[in-house]
């Protein structure tokens, strides 16, 4: 049965897309069968997996309104070595369609569990804000994965993230949990960084991942390649750190 992960962080900026495409093709690089939900209406996490957003005949949006299952809208990243339910602008409008319809915020949930035995990981890629749509991710999700800058501003955005997740589950959905914390674009030169990493460290405990992912220029350059980093340049510092960040969530799935 897979274990279901959101992707979140409501500052944008932070490396969702990067995360969540990296993770997945880290997690298949270990032998694990994964499918990336994309939410977020820019489709970058579909263009960033291999797969074109402007020619794709079922997406997301499809799914949410239930006029295809998740089977038939999913398509295969052949290089990436995962699955991808695509996202494009469509999905904006889905935003104002959603808020007539019955189980609004569980259509997604709905639409995972007839999948549910094809794949160990489903890793759900959310807009920055609090939408309708990262409802949805959330109201499907077993945790949070909160990719997170070491600044101080990002501090400021996860006591937010942090107080929604509680409504979340305290109303919606109560097996949801943060899983942790991955301290993304992290340059240990810069003292202010290593100071907000000691305080996450000290506040969020084993919450806090142990895997660190460095500012690389190689994670960077990868999407406009149509590639995750892992498979664009796997000898490159952030691929390698990613799949040690594959590694340690199998391991700690293991243990929930």
């Amino acid at each position: 049965m897979a274990k279901i992960f959101c992707v979140a962080n409501q500052k944008g900026g932070v490396g969702k897309t990067t995360t969540t495409v990296n993770l997945a093709a880290g997690l298949a690089k270990v032998g694990q069968r994964v499918l990336v939900v994309d939410l977020d209406p820019q489709g970058n996490a579909t263009m960033g997996s291999g797969i074109d957003k402007r020619a794709m005949a079922m997406s997301v949006y499809d799914v949410l309104l239930e006029s295809a299952s998740i089977l038939e809208a999913k398509q295969h990243s052949e290089r990436a070595g995962y699955d991808v339910l695509g996202a494009n602008r469509e999905l904006a409008g889905a935003e104002v369609e959603l808020v007539e319809l019955e189980r609004r915020e569980r259509r997604l949930k709905q639409a995972i569990k007839a999948v549910h035995a094809d794949y160990d990981f489903v890793l759900i890629d959310c807009p920055p804000s609090l939408s309708m749509l990262t409802l949805n991710g959330l109201c499907s999700a077993h945790g949070v994965v909160v990719p997170m800058q070491c600044e101080y501003f990002a501090l400021e955005g996860l006591s937010d993230l942090v107080n929604t997740i509680k409504q979340v589950h305290a109303n919606l959905n109560p097996d949801l949990q943060i899983i942790g914390l991955l301290r993304v674009m992290f340059d240990p030169r810069i003292t202010l960084q290593q100071q907000v990493s000691e305080q996450l460290k000290s506040h969020f405990g084993d919450k806090v991942f142990d895997t660190v992912i460095p500012r690389n220029v190689r994670l960077a350059e990868a999407p406009s390649y149509g590639l995750p980093g892992v498979v664009f340049d796997p000898s490159s510092r952030g691929a390698q750190a990613f799949v040690e960040f594959a590694k340690e969530m199998v391991q700690r799935v293991t243990r929930m």
